[in-house]
């Protein structure tokens, strides 16, 4: 048993954490007009008790665009939620264009918006969950100490779809759509080591890059991205 345990140990030391990530980009205006100083909100999607998006998700998109882009700047989800509240929070975010506008129809809502320049609404809904486990652990304490023994793996699975509104004229102008999956390993022969598939940082990854051509105006056309690029 010992040596069968120390044998999965030193093959899971050779496989390294996987995630694989298709990302698919469909801009709907060719003639999108970026200009300096123009603002985007990076928001998630709350709505939904079964597809909660992750905070941390919306964050690395913004980081990844706001380094990535020539032109705009971006306003932080939880700012930009606080100083519109409550029109944005979970149960009242408009969900669609239309909806928006008739929002952005307020006077004090629609000054807030011009005072800022903001153009662009990016929102991503979606999720990354646990989808399958196989494996067993033992850990043990005696009078000599204690330890684990055994080998798990399990999967994560992301799918997300972010939609980019212009909000100068009530339209969708791009949507995204992301799934990933990451097998994680976990060997433990005396003290468990986790390697872990980054499955929502490899999504931010191809979420990201895509919003980053997005805007700097390099893509025109579907796009399939292999490894999260």
């Amino acid at each position: 048993m010992l040596m069968k345990n120390l044998g999965l140990f030193c093959i899971a030391l050779l496989v390294s954490a996987c995630t694989t990530i298709n990302v698919d980009h469909v801009k709907l205006d060719n003639s999108l007009d970026v200009n300096a100083g123009d603002a985007v909100v990076v928001l998630g999607r709350h709505h939904s008790a079964e597809f909660e998006t992750e905070p941390s998700l919306i964050r690395c998109i913004g980081s990844r665009l706001q380094k990535g882009t020539r032109e705009v700047r971006i306003i932080p989800e939880h700012e930009f939620v606080d100083m519109f509240y409550p029109w944005f929070e979970a149960r009242t975010a408009p969900m669609h264009p239309k909806r928006l506008q008739r929002v952005l129809d307020l006077p004090l809502i629609a000054e807030r918006i011009e005072k800022l320049n903001i153009r662009f609404f990016v929102w991503v809904e979606g999720s990354t969950e646990r989808t399958n486990s196989a494996g067993t652990m033992t850990c043990s304490i005696g009078p000599g100490g204690g330890g684990c023994f055994g080998f798990g793996t399990w999967e994560d699975t992301s799918e997300y779809e972010t939609v980019i509104w212009n909000i100068e004229e009530f339209k969708e102008v791009g949507r995204i759509s992301t799934d990933a999956v990451g097998t994680s390993y976990m060997p433990a022969f005396v003290v468990p080591i986790p390697l872990l598939a980054q499955v929502e940082g490899d999504a931010c990854k191809g979420m990201g890059s895509q919003l980053v051509r997005f805007f700097n105006d390099t893509d025109t056309e579907l796009k399939q991205l292999p490894g999260g690029e």
